[in-house]
């Protein structure tokens, strides 16, 4: 486990608060220390540390993979921060791209031409966790003369059909 100061700091708190409840409880501060002692742990595992993880949306981040991209669409948010600021596919031609991240899932509508423009291509990146995230993850890549020239990181709102 890694220490860190905010854990810290939230596991001092959590003490403090149930060092008075437990006062409440039984006067002697020997025994409030106790009770302490065996309840933070437990409510911090057991209470505190879920709803965290249910209310961030805090995830894991990890190295682009062109393997896990194919394999595991659903967490392509994952690889999505290390895909932009590493320009992985900036210089790339459109071949390149399509062997590294497969062929695009969608392309971009262009008013110029009103009609789809396969210089834009766009890949789902899958749904961020946390309880209120109604967003999915997409990515849009802008090609000029079959040269990847920018990355897009955008989000589209989640629709269900009644």
């Amino acid at each position: 486990m890694i220490y860190t100061v905010p854990f810290i700091i939230i596991l001092v708190l959590l003490f403090i608060v149930l060092f008075f409840f437990s006062r409440t409880i039984d006067k002697r501060i020997w025994v409030a220390i106790l009770i302490s002692l065996v309840l933070t742990p437990l409510v911090y595992y057991y209470v505190l540390y879920p709803l965290i993880n249910i209310f961030s949306d805090y995830h894991h981040e990890k190295y682009f993979d062109a393997e896990a991209w194919e394999s595991s669409p659903a967490f392509r948010y994952e690889m999505a921060q290390d895909l932009e600021q590493s320009d992985t596919l900036i210089g790339k031609t459109k071949t390149e791209v399509s062997t590294m991240l497969g062929k695009p899932e969608w392309f971009s509508w262009n008013d110029a031409i009103k009609a789809n423009d396969p210089n834009f291509w766009n890949y789902n990146l899958g749904i961020k966790p946390g309880a209120f995230n109604e967003n999915q993850e997409c990515i849009k890549i802008t090609f000029k003369n079959n040269i990847a020239q920018s990355l897009e990181h955008y989000q589209l709102e989640l629709e269900f059909n009644e």
